[in-house]
Parts: C-alpha cells; sequence; structure tokens
C-alpha cells in the first residue's frame, strides 16, 4: 500500500459492559493509522469503562437516539477516509483494518465486509460465520430475504455515504440492512473470507430482545429496496 490512509472506528456505546473490550481491541491494531470514536448514546452506566482511554479516542455524547443516530453523529465527526463500525460488545482481531484495507486496496473497492467468529459473554469462541456466494446473483438472492452481511465486519470509502446517505435514523434495528442495499445500487461490495471480527452473542443483545421488531423492519426494508436487488439480479442474469 503506497499511501496510508486513516481509519475512522465507530463505537457506538449505550450503557454496554463490553465497551472497554471494544476499545481495546481497536488499540491493539497493527493498523497504525486509527481515529477511535466513541459516541455515547446518552448511557447512564458504565461510562467510568471509558474513562482510562479518553486520552487515546475522541469521546463525543448526544442524548439517546438509537444506534443509527449514534454511528451517524460520529460519521459527521470523522476525519479518517475509511469507515469502520464495531459495536460495543463485540471485538476486532488485532490485524482486521491492516488487512481489509489491504484487500479493498487490491481490489479497488469502496466496501467490503468479511466473516466473523461467534463469542459468548465470557469472550469465548462458539463458532465462526463464513458467506461464500457461487455467484454475486446468489448474493442479492440472499439479500432479498435477509441480511447476510455482518455491520461491524464492513469497511467503507467515506465517498460512499456522499453518494448513498448515511443510516436511516427512522430504522431502528435495520439501519444496516437498508444501508447495505442502497450502497449494493451504485457500489460492488466485496466479500473477504477471513475471520477478522468477534461478534458477542448474549442475553440483552438488541438482536434477541428485539426480534419481533427486527423482523417487521426487515419486511419494510424489502418493500422499500426489492426493486434494487431485483435489478441487480436480473442484470446478473443477463451477463455472459
Amino acid at each position: 500500500m503506497s499511501v496510508f490512509p486513516k481509519v475512522s472506528v465507530i463505537i457506538p456505546f449505550y450503557n454496554c459492559k463490553y465497551v472497554n473490550q471494544a476499545i481495546e481491541s481497536v488499540l491493539q491494531q497493527t493498523y497504525p493509522h486509527v481515529e477511535i470514536i466513541v459516541v455515547d448514546d446518552g448511557s447512564t452506566s458504565n461510562q467510568e469503562l471509558i474513562e482510562p482511554y479518553k486520552h487515546r479516542i475522541r469521546y463525543l455524547y448526544k442524548p439517546n437516539g438509537g444506534t443509527a443516530s449514534a454511528l451517524n453523529y460520529g460519521i459527521a465527526h470523522a476525519t479518517g477516509q475509511y469507515f469502520a463500525w464495531l459495536s460495543s460488545d463485540d471485538r476486532f482481531l488485532p490485524n482486521k483494518l491492516e488487512q481489509q484495507l489491504g484487500f479493498m486496496y487490491k481490489k479497488g473497492a469502496a466496501a467490503s465486509f468479511t466473516a466473523y467468529y461467534y463469542i459468548d459473554d465470557t469472550g469465548s469462541r462458539t463458532g465462526e460465520v463464513h458467506n461464500i456466494f457461487k455467484t454475486r446473483q446468489e448474493f442479492y438472492e440472499v439479500l432479498l430475504k435477509g441480511c447476510p452481511i455482518n455491520g461491524c465486519s464492513v469497511m467503507l470509502h467515506m465517498n460512499v455515504f456522499k453518494q448513498v446517505g448515511v443510516f436511516d435514523e427512522e430504522r431502528l434495528y435495520t439501519h444496516d440492512y437498508d444501508l447495505w442495499v442502497r450502497v449494493l445500487e451504485i457500489y460492488t461490495f466485496e466479500y473477504l473470507d477471513e475471520l477478522l471480527l468477534e461478534y458477542r452473542v448474549h442475553g440483552t443483545m438488541g438482536t434477541l430482545t428485539h426480534w419481533d421488531e427486527i423482523m417487521q423492519d426487515m419486511q419494510v426494508i424489502q418493500q422499500k429496496h426489492g426493486n434494487i436487488l431485483n435489478r441487480l439480479i436480473l442484470k446478473e442474469g443477463e451477463s455472459p
């Protein structure tokens, strides 16, 4: 890599007891050109876990508005050329940013995502997820039914937001799904089949506590953006 762009890692935080582990995982990255932005989304507990790191991160506070609003607030204050998102209960592997950025440079990509591990509340690995699609058409067909992209495995060039906009704050639980489909209307999402993220599954995570709302929200996204994916599927089917 001939140049060393800055990566802005945005960590939305709301009362999470694992936030120190998330911050540590970014501080331990092998890629040195990193800006860590912790957006406190109106937390009322566990802020003391952030205190030891405030001289090494950018700490921003805002009233509670949900993950999408926290991510957008971080994006608005970011100074990097690339964006990465890390949930406060997840962890990056040490080579995540270096390996993914190198992959994107090689591919000439503006958007990418990776494979990831499952971990439990103690941080022990319990499984892994690989999204290997035989064709782009198959990838788009899966997206019509749900979102196979883990948001915290994603890296985007900041120019993507200028083209497609930021996260939809009205989508409390599927803001990521909504954005990825909008990204695909203009860009290609490249997949790196390397395990670079540890995704924590625990009893208080939003995916479990708001499952019914997520399912309803996903239907809204599919109705709203199904035409984009169907166009992409048709285009791939016509390709020689």
